[in-house]
C-alpha cells in the first residue's frame, strides 16, 4: 500500500518524503498519524528536517513543523532546504528583510562581531553570525546568536530580567542578564552540545537546552 509519508534518518538529522498529489489538509493527517505511531521509536530527539518530494511554503512548512513537534517528542531545529534555486531566492528574500528590518527596527545584524567591537540595541537582537572572543553585545531585550557566542553578552541591560540570551553554540566568556552574572566558558569550551538559551530563574543564571525549535523562539521575541 503506498504511504503518503516515508520517515527516514539521515546524517543530517531526519528526512520526510511527502506525496506531491493528495490534498494538503489529508497530508497533514497522515503526518499527524505517522509521527503519532512512530513517535516511541524516535524518543525525545532534536533534529535537523529535510523535507523532499512536495513544493511547498513557508506556512505550509512551518504547520509540518507544528504537527510534527505536536505528535511526537521530536523538537525540530531547522530546515534543510535541498533545492539549490529555492535556497537563492530564500536568500535574498532574507537578505531583503534582513535590510528592512535593521533600517526600521534596529533588531537584526548580519555579520560577525570581531574583538573589540561592542554591539548596541535598544529593543532585542538576533545576531546573524559569531560573536567572537573580545565582542561584546549589550541589548536591552533579548539575544539571539545565530552562530558561535565567545565573547560577552548583557541582555535586559535596562533591568529586563525576563529577557533571555540564546545561541547555537555557547561559550560566552562574560554572561549577563539584567543585573545578574551567569555562569562563563572554560578556555573556550562549549557550555552545551545544542543550542542553549541563558535566562533567569530564582535569581540566577541558568543555562538549559532548547525546549521548543527557533521557529518558536524567533517569534516571540
Amino acid at each position: 500500500m503506498h504511504s503518503s509519508v516515508v520517515i527516514k534518518g539521515n546524517k543530517s538529522g531526519m528526512s520526510v518524503y511527502l506525496d506531491p498529489e493528495i490534498p494538503f489538509e489529508q497530508l497533514l493527517e497522515d503526518i499527524a498519524r505517522k509521527f503519532h505511531e512512530s513517535s516511541k521509536f524516535w524518543g525525545s530527539v532534536q533534529m535537523a528536517l529535510t523535507l523532499e518530494g512536495r513544493d511547498l511554503t513557508s506556512e505550509e512548512e512551518f504547520q509540518i513543523v507544528n504537527t510534527i513537534t505536536a505528535n511526537s517528542e521530536v523538537e525540530i531545529l531547522c530546515l534543510i532546504d535541498t533545492d539549490a534555486k529555492r535556497i537563492e531566492r530564500c536568500e535574498k528574500a532574507l537578505n531583503e528583510k534582513l535590510m528592512e528590518l535593521s533600517f526600521c527596527t534596529g533588531q537584526f545584524y548580519k555579520g560577525s562581531i570581531k574583538r573589540g567591537d561592542t554591539l548596541e540595541s535598544e529593543a532585542s537582537i538576533i545576531i546573524i553570525g559569531d560573536v567572537n572572543h573580545g565582542g561584546r553585545v549589550i541589548a536591552k531585550g533579548n539575544i539571539i546568536v545565530l552562530g558561535e557566542l565567545r565573547g560577552s553578552a548583557h541582555a535586559g541591560a535596562a533591568g529586563n530580567k525576563n529577557a533571555v540570551v540564546v545561541a547555537i553554540d555557547m561559550a560566552p566568556v562574560h554572561l549577563r542578564i539584567s543585573d545578574y552574572t551567569g555562569p562563563v566558558s572554560e578556555k573556550g569550551k562549549r557550555l552545551g552540545k545544542n543550542p542553549m538559551m541563558a535566562c533567569i530563574e530564582n535569581d540566577t543564571i541558568c543555562i538549559k537546552n532548547l525546549k521548543k525549535s527557533f521557529f518558536s523562539i524567533l517569534n516571540s521575541i
